[in-house]
């Protein structure tokens, strides 16, 4: 099944596909948030190291399969196997835009 994306949020799949903690972070404003696992990253360098540590910690493969709109959120439901505790797992993505940039991202369950 396939799925579109806003550009923004295909390009942040695209790069955590590859990996890439550097592309994610320019996905990203300035400012922007991520919640993710209890802990809260602010700013594209926090949010770079977020992922490089996540990419080192663990191998993990994300496939989202589904998307929804929720008033001024996007939310991405991707299915998550890898070397991690509790895989594989279904997450939900909810991600706030700023223009072409992500804002705001948090990742549950």
């Amino acid at each position: 099944m396939s799925i579109e994306l806003p550009d923004v949020i295909a390009a942040y799949f695209s790069a955590d596909k590859k990996g890439n903690a550097q592309a994610i972070s320019e996905c990203f404003a300035e400012d922007a948030t991520v919640v993710d696992e209890g802990n809260t990253y602010t700013g594209r360098d926090a949010i770079r190291q977020w992922m490089a540590n996540a990419s080192t910690q663990y191998t993990y493969k994300v496939e989202p399969f589904d998307v929804a709109e929720d008033g001024r959120r996007t939310i991405v439901t991707s299915h998550l196997v890898g070397t991690f505790p509790g895989s594989p797992v279904d997450l939900r993505y909810f991600f706030v835009l700023r223009g072409d940039k992500i804002a705001e991202l948090e990742i549950v369950p």
